[in-house]
Formats: structure tokens, sequence, C-alpha cells
């Protein structure tokens, strides 16, 4: 409770209301040494310094130190290696893990170190899109396949779950793709970009 009350103190004491309002608080103290302020100094240095006080520009308190894209990316990484383990060690029908692979290696080459990650870095919903996918929809995909799968063969007859699990992936897939190719057209339009600037320029 103490060291609140000190932290507090050694705040306000270093804040910009207090050091304006001292700045003028002094002004005031020059007016009462030369004698402009009479009889009522001590009301004219402690009014000069509430108005230095109130006239002060608020704190303003440091904005949050959150990673770069490019840090970001940098988890995601090793969080698709944590992926990649753990879908090794998963059993799939043969058309959902063609699918699966399909899906990982279009990921892993956008997650590549290179130019292609650093145009990424650039599109904040790209990175969200892409970190979404690896951790949150592909092992919700699998693992949920892989705990229905378990019920179908207690209750026989029902829809096999490796049909849900193909359309999952197949719209994740897609998803992929188009970021790919969201990608490509940025790096198109820059491209185009250049053109037309070297034309301009000759």
């Amino acid at each position: 409770m103490a060291t609140n009350r000190s932290n507090r103190l050694v705040g306000y004491l270093e804040s910009r209301k207090n050091l304006t309002g001292s700045a003028l608080g002094i002004v005031g103290l020059g007016l009462t040494f030369t004698g402009l302020a009479g009889a009522y100094w001590p009301v004219v240095v402690a009014g000069l310094y509430g108005a230095g006080a109130l006239i002060a520009p608020p704190e303003r308190p440091p904005l949050p130190d959150f990673p770069d894209p490019s840090a970001q990316l940098d988890e995601v990484r090793g969080d698709f290696d944590k992926l990649r383990t753990y879908l090794a060690d998963v059993e799939l029908p043969p058309a959902a893990a063609g699918r699966l692979t399909e899906l990982t290696e279009l990921l892993a080459a956008l997650l590549d170190p290179g130019w292609v990650a650093e145009v990424l870095a650039q599109d904040p919903d790209g990175v969200h899109t892409l970190s979404r996918a690896v951790r949150q929809d592909i092992p919700e995909a699998v693992d949920t396949f892989v705990r229905t799968r378990w019920w179908t063969r207690m209750t026989p007859g029902s829809e096999p779950p490796e049909r849900h699990l193909e359309r999952q992936l197949a719209v994740l897939h897609k998803e992929a793709e188009t970021l790919t190719t969201n990608l490509r057209e940025v790096e198109a339009r820059r491209q185009e970009s250049h053109t037309r600037y070297l034309e301009d320029r000759s």
C-alpha cells in the first residue's frame, strides 16, 4: 500500500502537470521578489502553479509493444512444426491424407523464410488466416475426425466421418489458395507500378 502511494507520488512529481505548474510557480515567486505580487503573493504563486497544472498536456501512456508481423510469422512457423509432428502420428484414410498433404505443403511454401514470407508479413489478414489454419482449423478438423471415427465404429451405418474431414480440408485448401492468389496479385501490381514508373520517367 505504502509502495503504491510512493510510486504515485514519484509519478506525479515527474509528470508534465507538476513540471509545468512548478515552472509557473517559479514565475510567481519572481513576481513576488520584484514586488508585483504584493501581499497576496501566496495566492499568486498557488494560482500560477494551478494554472500550469491545468494547461499542461495530459500524460500519454506508452503504446503496447506488439510483435511485428515477421515475429508473428516466426511463432506460426514454430506452431506449424508442432502441428506436423502431431499429424505424423495420426492415421487418416488415403483420400483425406492426400488432401491434408496438399494443404500442409502449400502452408509450408507460404511459411518458408524468404521473399514470399516477406510479402505475407505485410498482409495482417493473411497472417491471421494462416495462423488460424495452423493453430485452430487443421488440429480441430483432425481431432474431431479421430474422436468421431471411434463413435462411428460403435454405431455402424452412420455417415463416415472422413467425408466431413475431406470437405473441411478442401475448404481450408481453398482458403490457402485464395491467400496465395492475393499475394501473387500484390506482386503483380508492384511489377506493373514499376513498369509505369520506368515508362513515365523516360
